[in-house]
């Protein structure tokens, strides 16, 4: 966390009722920059009601570039997402895009935003996005400003055909209602990762005080500079969607019905178009959350990877309507959720490794009969993340393609996708487990529009053959092998707390020793990408890249278990991610869930603490 300074004025009277000096610097910095009339008054009441200690959490320290740009609660302070601080981010960035690019104010810059608010400081997604365009208008820099909410994959694909040299979508995706976020695209169409973030940064903390045209909200109405690339983008996205879609026929009668839900979010009339485009009948949509709510009014929670519980209302609209399979896109639609009912009335919800394992094959699978020389699978790939199954893997060992790692989260998969794809390579899937999928490579970011559609296609394939994708997911593991994984999460309000925890399994049995045991559980080797250590190298070096910014470490057991712990980059979580694999052919899987499932207890157990550590149990 930064500190806020930058751009003071030193003739400023400071005030000082609250008896510290730091603090009655930022009181005065955001009482002279805000003109937002709700944010000042909520600072302005606080000050007037001596809530320091609320004071210095709001002003004195600022947002960092995590996993997904910046997300935090909306209001006012240094701390949050408000029109301040989006003003304060946009000028940083565009200092550092000045520096990065010398035709910036030729190719411009993409701004997409989702339907989040907040009445109580007078914050949207759309004002946010009109305050982020009108600080680089203000600059001279072209921009392209989607005149209408959009999936935020539509961003990151902007950016690429339009050849601009960032993006930015204003979205916290599929968070709390509270909160917003800000996520940057690089000129390759994927999101930003070090050095840019730190960069970036640094430039947002040398150019605090806003520039007096920065809040002309209404400039991208009139500036000729700005420019509206909705039609143009939702057009040739969905050309290139075509090329996804391998059986047209079998979709158009399919006697298969689909439901889907957007979460109160965006996706809606993308999903429509998307299932059009693969000659689908349009999939049923969820009528109390099809349009978009930034209240989330019907769910207690709107992250559709959740599962059963927050797709109640799907469910029960596929049943009624005689649906077999439900398709849910988070808010900002770069999400999917599967569910399929089975006989006897039973709904199997997917996890991200159960789909990814089902949509890995299906990608293979249209390759290889599409393929004229298959000699050319030396030159696939498909991706996944640390804490993702490892049975693309499985099947890549068998069919000859090849399958790579990445630490976790979208920017490091879509950014060694463009490597890939420069060096002549095929990418056919990518995937994390928290329910993200990248089919094809139009767009280096997890699409939930995209792979709604596909499953579709995928589901209409099986039942033109009499089976479901849960009978397909068994012959999956059948033929490669079971892997039963096991993902949730605890929740912390504490960062020091997240960080004791993690400290004392790098000081476990002594200083810098990890465990060796869980339990009754041996430890085989110990991977920590946060401090670059694994056990299982000869020079005790990760492979991976060190990540500082989030908490990691994996544990291979000597039963074969291999478990991860990790801090959350976008929500106040520790996740753990754990998983078994057995053999081909051999009809393991009741042992392996039974011996998961104690090793998950024991992790959690000795290595989390929950109730010492006041950890909050997912509540599911």
């Amino acid at each position: 966390m930064g500190e806020t300074g930058g751009d003071v004025n030193s003739n400023l009277l400071i005030p000082s009722s609250t008896g510290d000096p730091e603090l009655d610097l930022a009181v005065c910095q955001w009482l002279r920059w805000d003109k937002n009339p709700k944010t000042k008054a909520q600072i302005e009441t606080l000050l007037q009601n001596g809530k320091n200690k609320e004071l210095r959490e709001r002003l004195c320290c600022r947002m960092s570039f995590g996993t997904a740009g910046l997300r935090s609660p909306m209001g006012a302070g240094f701390s949050c997402i408000n029109d301040l601080t989006i003003i304060q981010t946009t000028q940083g960035l565009y200092h550092y895009l000045e520096r990065s690019f010398p035709d910036l104010k030729k190719k411009g810059l993409v701004i997409g935003y989702d339907t989040r608010g907040q009445v109580t400081s007078n914050s949207s997604s759309i004002r946010f996005a009109k305050l982020t365009a009108a600080v680089l208008l203000s600059k001279g820099v072209p921009v392209y400003l989607f005149s209408r909410y959009v999936p935020t994959p539509f961003v990151p694909y902007a950016v690429h055909k339009l050849r601009a040299v960032a993006g930015v979508m204003v979205t916290a995706s599929h968070n709390r209602k509270e909160d917003n976020g800000y996520k940057v695209y690089w000129a390759n169409g994927a999101q930003i990762t070090s050095p840019h973030d730190k960069e970036i940064l640094k430039c947002i903390e040398q150019h605090t005080e806003p520039w007096d045209q920065s809040w002309q909200e209404n400039l991208p109405d009139s500036s000729p500079l700005a420019r509206d690339p909705l039609q143009e983008i939702t057009r040739s996205y969905m050309e290139d969607l075509e090329s996804l879609c391998f059986h047209r026929h079998i979709n158009m009668k399919t006697p298969l019905k689909f439901v889907h839900t957007s979460f109160h979010g965006v996706g809606h009339d993308y999903v429509q178009a998307a299932f059009k485009v693969f000659g689908f009948s349009p999939p049923i949509p969820v009528p109390e959350q099809k349009d978009p709510d930034p209240d989330f009014s019907t769910v207690k929670c709107p992250n559709p990877e959740e599962g059963e519980c927050v797709l109640e209302l799907s469910l029960r609209l596929a049943e009624k309507e005689g649906a077999r399979v439900v398709v849910a896109t988070d808010p900002d639609a770069d999400r999917l959720a599967v569910a399929e009912l089975q006989d006897m009335g039973r709904w199997k919800v997917f996890t991200g490794n159960e789909l990814a394992a089902l949509l890995g094959w299906w990608m293979f699978y249209c390759w290889d009969k599409s393929c004229s020389d298959r000699s050319d699978v030396t030159d696939v790939y498909m991706l996944g993340t640390t804490v993702s199954s490892s049975i693309l893997h499985s099947i890549a060992s068998k069919q000859g393609f090849h399958y790579e790692e990445t630490l976790p989260g979208f920017k490091w998969i879509g950014n060694r996708v463009k490597s890939l794809l420069d060096d002549g390579k095929t990418v056919v899937f990518a995937f994390e487990e928290s329910i993200g999928f990248m089919c094809g490579t139009s767009v280096l970011d997890k699409d939930g529009v995209s792979a709604a559609v596909v499953v579709a296609e995928m589901a209409a394939f099986l039942d033109s053959n009499r089976v479901t994708m849960e009978q397909q997911l068994e012959t999956i593991y059948e033929t490669y092998g079971y892997h039963i994984s096991k993902t949730s999460y605890f929740l912390c309000y504490d960062p020091a707390t997240i960080r004791r925890i993690f400290e004392r399994l790098r000081n476990y049995s002594g200083p810098k020793r990890y465990p060796q045991f869980c339990g009754p559980y041996g430890i085989l080797h110990v991977r920590d990408v946060t401090m670059g250590y694994d056990s299982s190298q000869l020079n005790e070096k990760s492979v991976l890249p060190v990540s500082k910014s989030s908490q990691m470490v994996t544990f291979t057991f000597q039963n074969g278990c291999v478990a991860t712990l990790r801090s959350s980059g976008t929500e106040p979580k520790i996740k753990y991610y754990a998983e078994m694999c057995g053999s081909p052919g051999q009809g393991e899987r009741s042992f392996l869930e039974e011996e998961l499932k104690k090793v998950i207890d024991s992790l959690v157990e000795n290595f989390l603490e929950p109730s010492r550590n006041g950890l909050i149990c997912r509540c599911v």
